[in-house]
């Protein structure tokens, strides 16, 4: 896969990034190298291969899931300008 200048400004427009001439040829040998190594890569045999999370044959120590307010509330709202039970009070913005 290759890509044109004209396909860099239309990136380029669609991201919202102003590409001048000069840059845009840049980024189109930039780009063109990136799809070229995304080719070698999808040229790898990996049939047999395990997916894996980690190089080292570990499990991640996990700890029981308990529901709980943390115990920050109070320390949450403290610096608020108002609030009540432990919530924030706001102005009314509908009118």
């Amino acid at each position: 896969m290759s890509v044109d200048i004209d396909t860099v400004k239309r990136v380029a427009k669609l991201a919202h990034i102003a590409v001048d001439d000069a840059r845009a040829a840049q980024l189109q040998d930039d780009l063109n190298a990136i799809l070229g190594f995304v080719e070698q890569l999808n040229e790898v045999d990996v049939e047999n291969v395990q997916p894996m999370t980690s190089v080292v044959d570990i499990s991640a120590r996990q700890r029981t899931d308990v529901v709980n307010d943390g115990g920050k509330a109070d320390d949450i709202v403290a610096n608020a300008p108002a609030s009540e039970d432990n919530f924030f009070m706001v102005p009314k913005v509908i009118e």
